[in-house]
């Protein structure tokens, strides 16, 4: 580490209001470190007019970012957790999961109160395949419309193009200050967060003790055991943005609970199941779980999927 602890982040609103809060966190940790800011453009940042799903998926917000670290240009990372491959490329740990925002998904509409309230046909903003699909799931009526940009641009399309409704995830209205535009929150019996949604990763070498040091009393236990097992899940599916899949833990009274899905594009398959166990078998259960759902079907689902994308 130099004399500056650099951390690495896109430049979007979002990005550097979670880049500033970790900042803000070490400096309340380790008054008079010297902290500062590097942007980072990704493929992600570049690439606005396709959607994820037909571009590569994960990775696309990461990899450029992931580059710098290794190679020195900064000391550590902050990423959307849900963003994050399920594999991290060697050198790199996941050092610190800070306290979870709303892992919930928001309905934004500007003449409808809730989901069940649009009207038949109704179209809705969304370039996410796991929120499709949940979405033609509960209301095959509707037409889903891709949307990609930073949060503001896609408020701006719900208001200036014919959609009913868009979909975001609560946790990036909350923290820009925009909770009040969220119409209603979407219960995950109808929506099922994206694995790691709410959530930050600070992402550093493997070999830089000190940074690892700093770094761990930003980690928030509940939060890091819950993501644990959501990308274990994540991982033994293989799963990407070319994938409906969705996967939500929380860890209450010592025991974790997880739920995972796997859907068709369409929505008119879902298999989705539950595990609890020990938090200490955070990562055992994630596996378990999507063996149970590969046993029920989802198997043929992501390997129907997957020849699609090739």
């Amino acid at each position: 580490m130099g004399e500056a602890l650099r951390i690495g982040t896109r430049g979007s609103q979002l990005a550097l209001w979670q880049a500033r809060w970790v900042q803000q966190s070490i400096l309340e940790q380790w008054p008079g470190t010297t902290v500062e800011l590097v942007i980072v453009k990704t493929q992600g940042d570049k690439i606005l007019d396709v959607p994820l799903a037909q571009v590569g998926g994960k990775g696309l917000f990461v990899k450029e970012i992931e580059e710098a670290l290794l190679d020195g240009r900064i000391d550590l990372a902050v990423h959307s957790m849900k963003d994050m491959p399920a594999a991290l490329p060697e050198g790199l740990h996941i050092a610190a999961v800070p306290l979870r925002e709303n892992p919930l998904d928001a309905l934004i509409s500007l003449r409808h109160a809730s989901l069940a309230d649009l009207p038949q046909g109704a179209r809705v903003g969304t370039s996410s395949l796991r929120r499709g699909a949940q979405l033609l799931h509960q209301r095959p009526d509707l037409t889903i419309d891709p949307l990609r940009g930073n949060v503001d641009t896609r408020l701006k399309k719900l208001e200036t193009t014919e959609l009913d409704a868009i979909v975001l995830a609560a946790a990036g209205l909350t923290r820009l200050g925009l909770a009040d535009r969220i119409t209603a929150h979407i219960a995950p019996d109808i929506m099922l967060p994206a694995v790691g949604q709410g959530a930050l990763c600070i992402e550093a070498r493997n070999n830089d003790g000190a940074t690892k040091q700093l770094l761990a009393a930003l980690d928030h236990r509940p939060t890091h055991v819950a993501i644990t097992a959501e990308r274990a899940f994540l991982h033994r599916l293989e799963g990407g943005c070319q994938i409906p899949l969705a996967g939500h833990a929380t860890l209450e009274n010592d025991q974790l609970q997880l739920t995972g899905l796997v859907a068709e594009l369409d929505g008119s398959r879902m298999v989705r199941a539950t595990n609890r166990g020990a938090p200490d078998q955070a990562a055992a259960l994630g596996r378990q779980l999507a063996e149970t759902l590969l046993h029920r079907g989802a198997g043929e689902i992501l390997e129907r999927l997957q020849a699609h994308a090739r």
